[in-house]
């Protein structure tokens, strides 16, 4: 099944994870624009959710904020209910939600970073995408989309990054498996999108910096890439056009020879050198 932005978007219920900034806020602002019926924004800053609920809700789309802990499987299933009753079962859904934490593998705090990254970049997007899909399997009415925001960190590794890259190598290959058990089950009208971007200017990467011929992405790109792939329901997502590329050419070529390029060459291997993050 093929939509339009016009058909898919316009009057649906849309939910959005790690709403109140960055490409989450871009969008929340990109679902109002398109006539959603109903956005909810996930977060856990109740302060910037509120606020940017409070600028979008209007006659044509209500916005709600609901301050959720997605790390929290049982906040995810009763947040879900309560945005069901409210707005209606959501017919877009977009796991956008991340944190990264940037250190050698053995200075991670096990719960503070190796649990937290795995229950937010690769658990919530399970538990929630559980919570919704029996209410989009059974209703036919219209098109519906999952976008999972996966990183190309998901299919090369990277030092500084391992535990990052672990969360994310695991949302694509749920993600992949979902849209094949979809499809060959026949529920044709729900299709997921795994979005893989190289490093994105939201402050989440301070620091970083972009391999050879790899620019540092704006929210504002990443975000329409994201989106315009969710509407034509395009299985993968990849920006910049050297994520392919690197992937290409690691399938390719021996471990020990894809090392050398990608340190000495595209200097991959250093691009977390000087990581800050936003410093929360």
């Amino acid at each position: 099944m093929t939509a339009t932005s016009t058909t898919l978007v316009t009057g649906a219920t849309v939910l959005i994870t790690g709403a109140a900034r960055g490409m989450g806020e871009l969008y929340a602002r990109r679902a109002v624009k398109e006539g959603s019926a109903a956005i909810a924004l996930w977060d856990v800053d109740r302060d910037r959710a509120e606020a940017l609920a409070a600028e979008l809700d209007g006659p044509r789309s209500r916005v709600r904020a609901y301050i959720v802990d997605v790390s929290d499987r049982e906040a995810i299933r009763e947040a879900a209910r309560r945005t069901a009753d409210e707005l209606g079962a959501p017919d877009v859904l977009i796991n956008n939600a991340g944190i990264v934490r940037g250190a050698l593998f053995w200075e991670h705090d096990p719960e503070r970073d190796i649990e937290l990254t795995m229950r937010v970049n690769s658990l919530a997007p399970m538990w929630l995408a559980r919570e919704l899909l029996p209410a989009m399997l059974a209703d036919r009415s219209r098109p519906k989309r999952i976008l999972n925001v996966a990183s190309a960190a998901g299919t090369l590794a990277n030092p500084r990054m391992s535990v990052y890259a672990a969360s994310k190598w695991a949302m694509i290959g749920w993600s992949e498996s979902l849209r094949l058990e979809l499809a060959r089950e026949g529920h044709g009208h729900v299709a997921v999108t795994t979005f893989c971007p190289s490093y994105i200017s939201t402050g989440m990467f301070a620091g970083a910096r972009g391999p050879l011929l790899t620019p540092i992405m704006t929210p504002t790109r990443a975000a329409r890439a994201a989106w315009e792939g969710m509407l034509a329901g395009r299985p993968i997502v990849s920006k910049p056009w050297t994520v392919k590329l690197a992937m290409a050419l690691r399938g390719a070529l021996p471990t020990r020879a894809w090392d050398v390029i990608a340190d000495r060459v595209f200097h991959v291997y250093s691009s977390m050198d000087r990581f800050t993050g936003r410093g929360e």
